[in-house]
């Protein structure tokens, strides 16, 4: 043990911060001399001193990864100001209710878990009533500005002359309809006198995988706020959808069933001859009429997917329903529309 390694050891030198310098004694300032140079060996002449990194720091040419580490730092701080910007554009609204990336907003003690999901999202997911001459509908919707923007699908409130929306706390608003793509069967419609609203987290379907778990939340046959859960059964499946205001007209009068294609075949009714195709994401978990518009979520409580349609055994709406085949409008296709839809797009 050398005499520096013993007087720390005694308390008699206290660590500095490496980036003030050397060991300093608690009560004198360091002798620069210290410790004194070795002695030299009989007949060998003086040699000239080498200066030494002082102790406690490191050498010069090793901050390096320091220096590294405060850069990327300051390109996160960057990237991360350039991503809040862009998520304020997105929702139009100090809610950040947009995620490049998944993140978790269901509390950790509940992570995973479907009851976790449930309490976290339902919050964020209405019931939609749309009145029109043809009769009335009811559908799903999701919130995505505290102050009342609401996702859903075109079918749902196509034509309606009233809509009525019901949150989950039971409150009730009247809901104008800002603007609908038939190509997408995604609409945008915007509650009267709302704010502070709990606005859902849309997540990323790019990173969606065949097998991940996920919960729907919706409203099947005007039962509000019913919770399924089960798994992504495929991707990208080409489903074909009606552009009829008719035949969207004839789907309210029978209650909210909505007609689509797929394989080949035509499913719910028929599409009739104005249609449009957009992918998939299709899912087990239970939808059935009514489920349109709401929210299809991973296990994280991210948005990944709209329900839209539902595969039924029978075309009578009285006795349809579920028998694991679903389909959800990709949560990205929703964010790419969306601004079209705050412009009041109508096609």
């Amino acid at each position: 043990m050398n005499m520096t390694e013993s007087l720390r050891q005694n308390g008699e030198y206290e660590h500095a911060n490496p980036s003030q310098g050397p060991l300093q004694h608690a009560s004198s300032p360091v002798n620069p001399e210290w410790p004194p140079p070795p002695a030299q060996p009989p007949g060998i002449p003086p040699q000239p001193l080498q200066p030494e990194e002082p102790h406690g720091r490191r050498p010069a040419r090793r901050r390096g990864p320091a220096a590294l580490l405060v850069a990327v730092a300051i390109v996160a701080a960057a990237v991360g100001g350039g991503t809040a910007y862009g998520i304020q554009e997105l929702t139009g609204s100090d809610t950040v209710a947009s995620s490049s990336t998944s993140t978790t907003v269901v509390p950790s003690s509940q992570k995973g878990t479907v009851s976790g999901v449930a309490k976290a999202v339902s919050p964020s997911i209405v019931e939609i009533n749309a009145t029109s001459n043809a009769g009335s509908s009811t559908g799903s919707g999701v919130i995505i500005t505290d102050d009342g923007e609401i996702i859903t699908n075109n079918h749902v409130v196509s034509g309606a002359s009233s809509v009525k929306v019901t949150t989950h706390d039971g409150k009730q608003y009247t809901a104008e309809v800002v603007g609908t793509d038939s190509k997408k069967d995604l609409a945008l419609i915007k509650l009267e006198n709302a704010s502070g609203l709990k606005a859902a987290t849309l997540g990323e379907s790019a990173g969606v995988g065949v097998g991940d778990q996920v919960v729907a939340i919706g409203s099947p046959e005007g039962l509000t706020g019913t919770v399924t859960s089960g798994i992504v059964s495929a991707l990208d499946r080409d489903v074909t959808v009606s552009t009829d205001e008719g035949q969207q007209q004839q789907q309210q009068r029978q209650g909210g069933q909505w007609p689509f294609e797929f394989g080949g075949q035509q499913f719910n009714g028929d599409t009739g001859s104005s249609t449009t195709t957009y992918k998939a994401i299709q899912t087990d978990a239970s939808l059935n009429p009514g489920n349109s518009g709401g929210a299809l979520i991973d296990m994280n409580g991210n948005i990944i997917g709209i329900n839209s349609a539902m595969y039924s055994a029978t075309e009578s709406s009285a006795s349809a329903g579920s028998v694991g085949l679903g389909f959800a409008i990709p949560i990205n296709t929703v964010k790419a529309d969306l601004a079209g839809l705050r412009a009041g797009a109508s096609d």
